[in-house]
């Protein structure tokens, strides 16, 4: 799992809720990839907010502030807490990395830290890039000369580095990309929600950029299953007539084997004598309910799999799927609890909810009139 942390709860020191997240991954028995998210501007739009900020009456725009507007970090603060993270938790099964969100959120300053940062320690860097059009109007404002362009220039383009999204990436921007060595990571459902775009996925593969799938937090039917999204992304990008991008071997091979580089999981997902010993089983009577005739299991994991076909699960030898059930967290329980805390949360969000419809259209009107996408 990757967290890309863009909200602490604020409830404790994040060092300490760093540490809870790792216990409740080792709980669970995942690897994790934990990048706490930083940015240091525009935190309600890509200029000045107070525009969209004068629709809200007091209570409303008093919310909002409290939500989005706090005080940045400088950017040694932040390089050091990742530092302080990383001490804690840092382990085999704990990837730690640095989490700029975006560059429409980030100074050039935060950016060439974290690039400085990165190069110095290898440390592993996830942020996400061009997701939106508005995103790309900015960024061509902002970096006349080339947003990729830059990120290269500064040296955060490289084999440690992961991007997020790239919906409108540029032809000439993704060989920058591919030859860099930085992976993509689509999150095709997510972006199909926000109506972000589609991507140049399957132009970028062809370029040379490693590709992986992720789903971002919203999935097609909101409910994380990594295994339709990737059999979602590979349809979308696939090709056209007989014209075809990759072979399902081809595919599976890329997404897990890119999707562990993200995370910093070692090995390729190749089984085989002395690699990592993670590996998923698949329920091929699920797959194969009819048994009519003899078909590729591969070739049904990518016709009609989905989280209900796995059966089993084993994390670095440890068993932590049996049957389709987790073995080390009563997961029914777990999300009871979640839910319950959320609906007694929302009382404390009563004024920004209530603001909320007035705050969205103002949204809309500032960025078709400053991003030049009515």
């Amino acid at each position: 799992m990757m967290i890309l942390y863009t909200r602490p709860s604020g409830i404790m020191p994040i060092v300490d809720e760093a540490r809870e997240i790792a216990r409740a991954a080792q709980d669970v028995g995942i690897r994790l990839a934990f990048a706490l998210s930083v940015r240091d501007q525009n935190p309600i739009v890509y200029g000045d907010e107070s525009e969209p900020l004068g629709s809200l009456d007091v209570a409303g725009r008093k919310s909002l502030e409290e939500l989005f507007m706090r005080p940045p970090p400088k950017a040694a603060d932040y390089l050091s807490t990742v530092d302080e993270i990383a001490a804690s938790i840092a382990s085999p099964m704990v990837d730690v990395q640095l989490g700029p969100a975006g560059v429409q959120w980030c100074s050039r300053q935060l950016l060439e830290a974290i690039a400085e940062r990165s190069a110095l320690t290898g440390r592993r860097v996830h942020m996400h890039l061009l997701e939106t059009i508005y995103q790309r109007h900015w960024a061509d404002e902002a970096f006349p000369g080339g947003v990729v362009k830059y990120l290269n220039e500064i040296g955060l383009l490289s084999d440690r580095l992961t991007l997020a999204h790239c919906i409108h990436a540029r032809p000439d921007e993704l060989e920058i990309i591919a030859a860099s060595g930085a992976r993509i990571v689509t999150n095709f459902s997510s972006n199909l929600h926000l109506g972000s775009g589609l991507g140049p996925i399957a132009d970028a593969h062809r370029r040379g950029c490693p590709i992986a799938v992720g789903v971002d937090g919203l999935a097609l039917d909101e409910d994380d299953d990594a295994v339709r999204e990737m059999r979602l992304v590979k349809l979308a990008h696939g090709g056209l007539g007989f014209r075809a991008t990759w072979s399902c071997e081809e595919f599976l091979s890329l997404a897990i084997r890119n999707g562990r580089r993200v995370t910093g999981a070692p090995g390729s997902g190749q089984l085989a004598p002395g690699a990592p010993a993670d590996l998923v089983v698949m329920d091929l009577d699920r797959l194969d309910r009819d048994a009519i005739v003899d078909v590729d299991p591969l070739h049904l994991l990518f016709a009609r799999g989905n989280a209900a076909c796995v059966r089993d699960v084993i994390v670095a030898g440890r068993t932590i799927v049996r049957d389709g059930q987790p073995t080390g967290v009563d997961l029914p329980a777990i999300d009871g609890e979640l839910r319950r805390m959320y609906r007694a949360g929302l009382k404390n969000h009563g004024q920004f909810i209530a603001a909320w419809p007035s705050l969205e259209p103002a949204l809309g009107r500032w960025f078709g009139a400053h991003c030049g996408c009515d």
